[in-house]
């Protein structure tokens, strides 16, 4: 993707009919070159910058729906210049500053540090269940999931092929389609498309703890849901550390997409520091709240009170991460926006090339929480009903192990998961 700058306009009042980003990727049939006459203008004769017009974001449907709208995704756009300039920061102080622009900024590639992953050998398994001290065992008695229910992992892709996974995959795609500085990037960065490879093992060791089969490994949260393989990150090598990187509007786009794809749980093992005006992924994330679909996010790992988007977002469950002596790892970043903590310290998952590895970070503890949802909504599922996102909340807020003695902790939210107590919770209200 060529620099380019995203714009969220006040109304769509004389913007031409353009074409979504993806579609003009190949088919220049339908580009055009214009948006409104200001930033036109700004653009082409202030700042000599040539450049096509295009939607950020797709309608579901034909045509925009009441939760598009109200989200307004309809009105946010993305103008790719035609060259490799580099955007002047003060063009965009120029458009931010016109009276019908609600924000503009400059589309930019962003990193979320990896946990380091130490490849280790298949363990004994004289039990399938790990003793991570929520429960899961017990849990598993009352339901393992429900295949129409969809959990989409954001990451770095997933070895769908692993044998930990028995397929249970639906709704693929590779929204990682990056140009500028891919001399940097690890692995697969370019051609968006629908085989979400993982090539660092991140996004394969995540969905291991959701919804592996238990074959060599701890039987993933919710192995019976249906996982939902979107990649929206690369990976490059910075410092000598791995980290996650991508473009922020197509994470953005990923989203979108779980969203429209039927998603029950969107886990995102990722997070971003933020400063300045508009926060990152807030239109989408609103959508996907007002769809009724959970989403769940990695607090943090550098142990300090941060803030990393989208967790800190309202509405966004945040897990912080737990050793196994029941006590907040000391990476955990923390603050009042962290909702519950999960285990994080030295857990084993699947990994690439049909292998295993341990990791730590809240990266680990995201996937305990977004199969518990998964196994939340299966189990309402199974007996008819459907679950709000409020009563999500709720049943984790009131059945999570506290860690302190307070009832909300800074550093463990409302305390470690209890997957058992919170299906139990939930039997008793059906």
């Amino acid at each position: 993707m060529k620099p380019h700058l995203i714009i969220k306009l006040h109304t769509t009042q004389n913007v031409p009919r353009l074409a979504h980003w993806e579609e003009i990727i190949d088919d220049r049939s339908e580009v055009r070159k214009e948006l409104v006459p200001a930033i036109d203008t700004i653009l082409r004769e202030k700042y000599k910058l040539d450049f096509i017009s295009s939607q950020n974001y797709k309608p579901k449907d034909k045509t925009w729906s009441p939760k598009e709208l109200e989200s307004g995704l309809n009105r946010v756009y993305r103008l790719i210049l035609l060259t490799n300039k580099k955007i002047p920061q003060d063009l965009i102080e120029e458009i931010r500053l016109l009276p019908n622009v609600a924000y503009a900024d400059q589309g930019q590639v962003i990193t979320s540090r990896l946990p380091d992953q130490k490849l280790v050998g298949a363990q004994s398994l004289s039990s399938k269940y790990q003793d991570l001290s929520i429960y899961l065992k017990e849990a598993h008695f009352i339901t393992k999931g429900h295949p129409d229910i969809k959990i989409a992992v954001l990451d770095t892709g997933i070895e769908t092929n692993h044998r930990e996974f028995a397929g249970n995959f639906s709704s693929p795609k590779d929204f990682v389609n990056i140009i500028n500085g891919a001399q940097q990037f690890v692995g697969d960065y370019l051609e968006m498309d629908e085989i979400p490879d993982d090539l660092v093992g991140h996004g394969t060791h995540v969905a291991g703890i959701i919804t592996a089969r238990g074959n060599r490994m701890p039987i993933g949260v919710a192995p019976d849901c249906t996982v939902l393989p979107i990649k929206v990150l690369g990976a490059l090598k910075n410092k000598g550390m791995l980290v996650g990187a991508g473009l922020i509007d197509d994470i953005d786009a990923g989203i979108k997409y779980a969203v429209d794809q039927g998603a029950d749980v969107i886990n995102m093992s990722l997070g971003i520091k933020h400063s300045g005006g508009g926060l990152p992924h807030k239109d989408v994330i609103n959508y996907a709240l007002t769809n009724n679909v959970c989403v769940v996010a990695a607090s943090g790992n550098d142990g300090t009170k941060d803030k990393y988007y989208p967790g800190a977002i309202d509405g966004v469950i945040a897990v912080g991460a737990t050793t196994s002596s029941g006590t907040v790892a000391p990476f955990s970043t923390f603050g009042g926006h962290v909702s519950v903590s999960a285990p994080g310290v030295n857990i084993y998952s699947a990994y690439l090339n049909n292998g295993y590895a341990r990791s730590s970070g809240t990266s680990q503890a995201s996937p305990f929480v977004s199969g518990t949802i998964g196994l939340l909504k299966s189990y309402a599922k199974e007996r008819g009903k459907s679950l709000r996102n409020s009563s999500v909340a709720s049943i984790l807020q009131q059945t999570s192990d506290k860690l302190t003695t307070r009832f909300k902790d800074e550093k463990a939210g409302f305390g470690r998961i209890n997957v058992y107590d919170a299906l139990k919770m939930l039997r008793y209200n059906l």
